[in-house]
């Protein structure tokens, strides 16, 4: 691989982790909001090596071109030689060293060029987040242990997110959750077997590769196409024993509503607003 293809491929690759992070959101769709200082400054390296590379390759030739010269100037002076004993010299070493290997070290491996096509995946069609094909294939998300529940709030209905649901689900041993109206958003993941649905929502530690799911399922509500976002309100839906791990993290909905996606939808954060 030239230098200059070297330069091109360090710019695309640089400009589109800017694009990404720096004058989009989409970079959210794959890793933390903490993360993106990083993406961007990783970006505006990369910038500044592909101007290094571009500059180091342009001086290089420029001594080329000038060496060149000097050998002509050579030919034509008063020793009237064919070709200057330095350059003679250099191109027989030159000659003798790629013989000898059989090949030229002083460029990059073919393989770099498949950095071409994710880099510019970024700038023309950056791949979707993670969703409801993740989540029904993926290991749910083991809920902590919580040993002290604070009282729950008068408020009906009352926003929880999943997880904080499912805590008080399976245990709380007071059963406050029994017959209050809770409020959850997510997204809307299909049961294999085509049987009902769940609420989800994807929560990552750092990117997209960590990715694990929280799920509820609803009871008592058709479901939407898979991926959208909807904020559902409704019951604790009884099965086992309140309060222990035999109890369900269902839900008997009353109403479900679609919602916009959050810009950072990688979180278990509280009910969205519906806004259609």
């Amino acid at each position: 691989m030239k230098r200059p293809t070297q330069a091109f491929l360090l710019l695309l690759s640089g400009s589109g982790l800017l694009h990404i992070s720096l004058f989009t959101d989409l970079c959210l769709r794959y890793v933390k909001p903490g993360m993106r200082p990083l993406l961007i400054a990783s970006g505006v390296l990369l910038l500044v090596l592909a101007a290094a590379e571009t500059w180091s390759s342009l001086r290089t030739n420029a001594r080329r071109g000038a060496t060149t010269t000097h050998g002509h100037a050579d030919r034509t002076g008063d020793g009237e030689t064919n070709e200057t004993d330095g350059l003679r010299h250099a191109h027989g070493h030159e000659h003798r060293h790629m013989h000898a290997h059989g090949h030229d070290h002083s460029g990059v491996p073919r393989v770099a060029w498949l950095l071409f096509l994710p880099a510019l995946s970024l700038l023309v069609y950056a791949p979707p987040a993670l969703g409801s094909y993740t989540a029904s294939r993926d290991t749910a998300k083991v809920v902590t242990e919580q040993r002290h529940f604070e009282a729950l709030p008068a408020t009906s209905p009352l926003p929880m997110t999943l997880t904080q649901f499912t805590r008080r689900v399976q245990q709380d041993r007071t059963q406050a959750i029994k017959g209050r109206t809770v409020q959850m958003s997510g997204l809307v993941t299909l049961d294999e077997g085509g049987d009902g649905w769940y609420l989800t929502r994807i929560v990552i530690s750092c990117c997209a590769a960590d990715a694990q799911s929280v799920k509820v399922r609803v009871h008592g509500a058709p479901s939407l196409p898979a991926d959208t976002w909807v904020s559902v309100t409704g019951t604790w839906h009884p099965g086992g024993t309140l309060g222990t791990q035999s109890a369900p993290a269902e839900l008997d909905a009353r109403t479900v509503e679609e919602v916009d996606r959050p810009v950072n939808g990688y979180s278990d954060s509280l009910p969205l607003v519906p806004s259609r």
